[in-house]
Formats: structure tokens, sequence, C-alpha cells
């Protein structure tokens, strides 16, 4: 038993595909070295193309009155898809360097405006310092103008009771003189 052969089914279909396969092959290059099979085979494959170029048309035909995308119309419409996207996509890293831009600005622009709030703050605050200052100024003003006005009427007074008061020395010393008395 041990000597006997097992019956493989896949072996003789493998020998029958190799027959076959030569036999064809043997018959295409027989008709293929045929200088008529070529010429008849050659008007074949002309008019084969003719009418196939013919429904192409009338099916492109059919499909615009039927309002029907045609394959060429789908083809379009992939390649414009296909343009989109890659617009779409530069358009995409165009706003990430914006947005990455407006950042950076944004955190410039925030240390600016932090100084120029610092700088207002204090000039606020030198503000209501040189107020102070300027209403002192203004009070010291006001009582030196008042101590003017005093020394001023003191000296005018001083000055009218200074000729008095020689008028009086003098008419004493002429009353003296004279020994009247009045």
């Amino acid at each position: 038993m041990s000597n006997e052969k097992k019956y493989d089914p896949f072996l003789g279909f493998n020998q029958l595909s190799e027959m076959w396969d030569k036999q064809i092959t043997g018959l295409l290059y027989n008709f293929a070295d045929n200088k008529e099979f070529v010429r008849t085979a050659s008007i074949g494959i002309n008019s084969y193309s003719m009418y196939l170029e013919k429904l192409k048309k009338s099916q492109e035909l059919f499909a615009s009155l039927m309002n029907i995308p045609t394959k060429k119309d789908v083809a379009n419409a992939a390649k414009l898809s296909i343009q989109t996207e890659e617009k779409i996509d530069i358009l995409e890293e165009q706003i990430w360097k914006l947005q990455d831009s407006v950042n950076s600005i944004t955190k410039e622009n925030v240390g600016m405006f932090e100084e120029t709030l610092s700088i207002v703050i204090q000039m606020k605050y030198e503000f209501q310092k040189i107020a102070k200052e300027v209403a002192e100024t203004k009070k010291v003003q006001a009582d030196l103008l008042e101590l003017r006005k005093e020394i001023e009427r003191d000296l005018i007074g001083s000055v009218r009771e200074k000729p008095k008061k020689e008028s009086e020395k003098k008419q004493d010393k002429e009353l003296v003189l004279s020994g009247s008395n009045k």
C-alpha cells in the first residue's frame, strides 16, 4: 500500500491547462504570423474603434440631454476637487502662519500696553503730586500777597505818620521857639 500513488486532481488539472495553453499560444502565433489575419484584425479594430467613438459621443449627448454626468464630467469634478483640496491645504498653512504671527504680535502688544499702562500710572501719580504742589504754591503765593499788602499798608501808614510826626515836631519846635501854647 505504501507503493501506491494517491490520485491528485490538481496535477491532472495542471497538465490539462498546460496542454490548452500550448495549443492556444500556437494558434495565436500562427494567426499573428499570417498577413491576412493581421489585415483583417486591423480592419476589425479600426471599425470597432470608430463604433466605440460614436457610442461615446451618443452617450455624452444623451447624458447632457438627461442632465446626467458622464465619465468625463466625473473626472473633471474629481480633478477640481483635488485642486481645491490642495488650495485649501495651502490656505490652512497660511492661516496657521498668520495665527502664529498674530500671536507673537499680540504678545508684543500686551508687553507694550503694560509698559504704556505703567507709564500712564506713573504720570497720573506725578500729575497728582504736581497738582498738590501747585495748590501749595498758590497758597504760599496768596500768603505772600497778603503779607505784601500788610507790609505796604504798614509802610504807607508809617510814611503818612512820618510827615505828621515831622510836622508835629516842627510845630512843637515852633511853639517852643515862639513860646506859645496852642
